[in-house]
């Protein structure tokens, strides 16, 4: 299939490649640039927080317009506008209601994002193609964010953070042009959807699915669990080094972000293989056993010495979600008609543990330091492999 239709396969690449910071956009850089800026770490982690969760109300409702759109494309359109604005506001003003309005733009389009992209793919590989072509995506994914950091870390380097900013408004413009590249007529909306094939005989569940299906709910919990601890532990290991002298801010999030995407690029690939072999059970279950370890190695290492082994088991663990999640959420929800919408509602469950990690994690750091809320942030990867375990036999057979 690749080969024989390079006009939507390589524009599809070339989304992946340049949307990365539509997922992660500024968000590693503005807790040392609002630092450097006389901002305490509480106050940086409850604007975070109030743009994640902005985001968090929206992403299912966007993943129920993107299963009824017959213009998969505006959704990759929106998101790329919203980081111009989150990147210009944050430049613009640095008050404290400016920069929640940028993170709340930011977080709007990461809403969008993934399940617009995840409907173009099925819509263009079908639901047979989709596990390989997903696994494709994610590795040029990961590599536009290795490549996006490693920039925005020469750039702030060199020239200050204003030039991070602009590198990610850029990249936002970029991946709007890409999207307009494939054919509309290449995505076939229903197998977008995972709709049945007469759809006027069997038409697409209700938003009931959500609570009738659990192995959606069994996922999405787990997954809510291990974002409250991790996070944050990437922000705040940053903020540990720049507040002991260790390290220069731009360079030192850019090189955690590089080392844990050039990982990532990897893994997503060898994911995708053994994916294909068998179900996706196991597979996301190895992606929360690196949390708790990320935790304890914190805690005893800080500054440039722990940054390759704490971003390495970054890189595997959340490398191995980006495939097996969407994978696992495209096969258990085949026939109904409402793909796009369950990767919306999963994304809004974990994005409520991702959405007050930030705050948490600030706060308590405030409280008893770093290094103990290493092992606590850590310790949330634990109750994922727990929940895992304990629901198996509903979420085995996929």
């Amino acid at each position: 299939m690749t080969s024989r239709s390079p006009s939507r396969i390589w524009p599809l690449y070339a989304v992946n490649f340049f949307m990365a910071d539509m997922q992660s956009g500024i968000g590693p850089f503005v807790g040392v640039f609002l630092q450097e800026r006389g901002w305490a770490t509480g106050l940086i982690g409850t604007a975070l927080t109030i743009g994640n969760v902005a985001g968090m109300l929206v992403t299912t409702p966007i993943g129920g317009f993107i299963d009824s759109s017959r213009n998969k494309r505006l959704w990759v359109v929106i998101p790329g506008i919203c980081v111009v604005l989150a990147s210009a506001i944050i430049l613009i003003s640095q008050n404290f209601w400016a920069v929640t309005f940028s993170q709340v733009a930011q977080s709007l389009a990461s809403a969008a994002i993934v399940p617009a992209v995840t409907g173009i793919t099925l819509g263009i590989a079908k639901q047979k193609g989709f596990n390989a072509l997903n696994g494709r995506n994610q590795a040029f994914n990961h590599a536009g964010n290795m490549v996006g950091a490693a920039l925005s870390g020469y750039l702030g380097y060199k020239y200050g953070y204003v030039s991070v900013f602009i590198l990610a408004a850029v990249f936002g413009a970029i991946a709007i042009a890409c999207v307009l590249m494939i054919p509309a007529n290449s995505i076939d909306d229903r197998q977008a959807r995972g709709g049945k094939e007469d759809e006027s005989k069997n038409p697409p569940e209700g938003m009931s699915v959500l609570l009738k299906h659990k192995p959606l709910l069994v996922l999405a919990l787990a997954l809510a669990l291990f974002h409250l601890g991790n996070a944050a532990i990437v922000p705040l290991y940053g903020l540990a080094a720049v507040a002991e002298g260790q390290a220069n801010g731009p360079s030192f999030v850019a090189t955690t972000v590089v080392i844990a995407q050039g990982v990532m690029v990897v893994t997503s690939l060898v994911a995708m293989q053994v994916a294909g072999k068998r179900n996706y059970w196991p597979v996301i279950l190895v992606s929360f056993m690196f949390l708790p370890i990320r935790g304890v190695l914190a805690f005893f290492v800080t500054g440039w010495w722990g940054v390759i082994p704490m971003q390495v088991l970054d890189g595997i663990g959340t490398g191995i979600q980006t495939v097996a999640v969407p994978g696992m959420i495209a096969r258990s929800l085949d026939g109904t008609g409402r793909i796009n919408l369950g990767q919306g509602a999963v994304i809004t469950v974990q994005g409520i543990g991702a959405s007050l990690s930030p705050a948490l994690g600030g706060w308590i750091t405030q409280w008893i330091g770093y290094g103990p809320t290493f092992l606590l942030l850590g310790g949330f990867g634990l109750a994922s492999i727990a929940l895992w375990l304990a629901f198996g036999a509903v979420v085995k057979k996929y």
